[in-house]
Order: C-alpha cells, then sequence, then structure tokens
C-alpha cells in the first residue's frame, strides 16, 4: 500500500474509533470538521456553535472542533458525512449543486438584489427548502454562512465593463453555473483549483479570478492582481452541513440543541464576515489595488438571457422567480 493509501486507511481507522455519539458517563460528543484557517469568520463561528451546544445542553452534547483540513479536505468531509463518520462539516453551496440541481439557484449571477435580500431569502422558507434538499444523500443543512459576493480582479486592467472581460481568461469554480456566468459576460472561464490559482496568475495561465474581499487578500492575489472591480455578480453563502446519518440517531432535544446553536453561529459569522471584509479591502487598497465600483447596470442586463434559459428546468426557474418575489 502507498503512503498516501495508509495515510487515508489511518484517518479512517481514526475517525471510526474516535467518532462517538456516547462519551463517558453517557455524555455525546460530535465531530466537526473543515479545511479553513483558525482565524477565519467561519471557524470562529464553528467554535461559538460549538460553545453553545454545551451550555444548551449543560455538557451533555459536545462539539470537538478541527479546523485546517485536519481531517481530510473539504470533498473527503462530505464523504465522511454520508457515511456517518463525521457528524459537520461546510461547504460552498457551489458545491452541493453535484448533490442537488436545486442549489445552482445560488450561483445564478445577480439574483439576489442585496446583502439584506440574500439574508431574506436564505432565512425564509426557500432557505429551508434548500437545506433539507440533501437529506436522501445523507446530507443535512443547519444554517448559511456569509460568504460575501464574488467580484473579479485582474492583472494588466480593472473590469468596468462587460465588455472589458472580452479575450480574457478568468479562472473560476468548477461549477456549471460559474463557467456559464462567465461566458454570458463575455470572458473565457477557466476551471483551477485554488491552490493552484496563485501560480496560474503569476505565469499568465489566466489574466483574473473572481472571488471575495477575504479571499484576494488571505490568498495574497493582490501580490499579483492590482486591479479590484466589485460588480459583486454573485453571492454564494457557505452551508453548515450535518451527518442524516448521525441526525437521526439523536433526539429531539438534542437534535432542537444544534440547530439552536447553528442559527446562533450564522447571526455572529455574519458580523465576523462583515469585519473581514472591511479588513481586506483596506489591507489590498494599502498593497497598491485599485478598487473599481463599476455600474452593475450592463452586467445585470448581460446575464438576463442567462437567467431565462432556465424557463426549460421547471424548478431552477421557480425558485429564481420565487427568490425574485420576496421583498
Amino acid at each position: 500500500m502507498t503512503n498516501k493509501g495508509l495515510a487515508k486507511l489511518f484517518l479512517f481507522v481514526v475517525l471510526m474509533t474516535s467518532f462517538s455519539c456516547m462519551g463517558p458517563s453517557g455524555k455525546k460528543e460530535l465531530k466537526l470538521a473543515h479545511g479553513l484557517p483558525v482565524d477565519h469568520p467561519v471557524h470562529q463561528a464553528m467554535e461559538f456553535m460549538a460553545k453553545r451546544t454545551a451550555e444548551l445542553s449543560d455538557g451533555k452534547l459536545t462539539i470537538e472542533v478541527y479546523p485546517a483540513e485536519q481531517l481530510g479536505s473539504e470533498q473527503q468531509c462530505v464523504e465522511l458525512l454520508q457515511i456517518g463518520s463525521l457528524a459537520i462539516t461546510k461547504v460552498s453551496a457551489a458545491v452541493m449543486e453535484s448533490f442537488t440541481d436545486d442549489y445552482k439557484v445560488f450561483g445564478l449571477p445577480y439574483i439576489f438584489r442585496s446583502k439584506e435580500h440574500s439574508f431574506k431569502v436564505m432565512d425564509g422558507e426557500i432557505g429551508k427548502e434548500l437545506l433539507l434538499s440533501t437529506q436522501n444523500k445523507w446530507i443535512r443543512g443547519l444554517c448559511y454562512y456569509d460568504a460575501g459576493s464574488r467580484s473579479f480582479y485582474t492583472k494588466s486592467k480593472p473590469i468596468t465593463h462587460p465588455d472589458d472581460l472580452a479575450g480574457m481568461k478568468i479562472r473560476v469554480m468548477r461549477s456549471i453555473t460559474a463557467v456559464e456566468m462567465t461566458k454570458a459576460l463575455g470572458g473565457s472561464p477557466t476551471p483551477i483549483s485554488w491552490g493552484e490559482l496563485y501560480t496560474a496568475l503569476q505565469s499568465g495561465v489566466v489574466d483574473g479570478a473572481e472571488n471575495n474581499p477575504p479571499s484576494l487578500y488571505t490568498s495574497r492575489h493582490y501580490e499579483v492582481c492590482k486591479f479590484y472591480s466589485l460588480d459583486e455578480h454573485t453571492t454564494i453563502p457557505d452551508v453548515l452541513v450535518f451527518s442524516q446519518v448521525i441526525w437521526d440517531k439523536l433526539s429531539p432535544q438534542e437534535q432542537a440543541w444544534i440547530q439552536q446553536a447553528a442559527d446562533e453561529s450564522a447571526v455572529l459569522q455574519r458580523k465576523l464576515w462583515a469585519e473581514s471584509e472591511k479588513k481586506s479591502l483596506e489591507e489590498v487598497q494599502k498593497a497598491g489595488v485599485k478598487i473599481n465600483y463599476p455600474d452593475k447596470a450592463p452586467f445585470i442586463e448581460k446575464v438576463q438571457p442567462l437567467l431565462e434559459s432556465y424557463q426549460s428546468n421547471p424548478v431552477i426557474y421557480s425558485y429564481i422567480k420565487r427568490i425574485q418575489a420576496v421583498d
């Protein structure tokens, strides 16, 4: 067996032997793993959730948090979740597209009119429907975490109008909706893994990328890309997800504690995220990045045919119309 294979086997054994629903004195412990650093707003919100779960249950139910890919990559954590070897993890809503088409609606450009509009949708009936839409895949959504809005950052020129994207290779996530959106705006979408993007920008494999301010800052992509255009084309949330396998083994009271702690953590995370965005924009400006605030109207107009193309998908189109109708 290769070293990589041994490492996977060791991880599996550790999880299967150390994951517990039952600890000493009848106390239950759940494992939460994710790939983000400890100073990230999402990790801080998860730590708060763990603390609140312990408080609400008087220590009968606890959550142990493993950050920075200690228990595997995002994809591995989701797989462990599905078989009940891990209780909780965080994924982007874009990743959830691979489990149900319904989540594609979050990746559509300008589906939300504002930050406040996005929160109303996610906290309301539509958001709750989507959280529970993957139960048949053994994944249960608990709540949404703010991941900001994605905008273009580039090396050679700012993006002030969709026409500026013509002929430009833009790194996108491995998401069908991200590819379709970039094409609709006139760019050439180039899926590249996040870990390879810095080098790809340096070497000219791509001319730019798109992401939120904290990601631009923490990735240090601002060292290569000196133009950041806040067109805010998509607002794709993170999703805190729970293993349906483990959820079904919990009592209604335990489920209620977890859901309450998750909901409260989402409120805190939004506050922390807003602070992180402000700091990130200030820091990249100090590093010489020129921030532009383009008129969004031409961008919105350019993607309308993409939104209307979903008439051929009644489920997604219904979500589009319902989201647009939310005041």
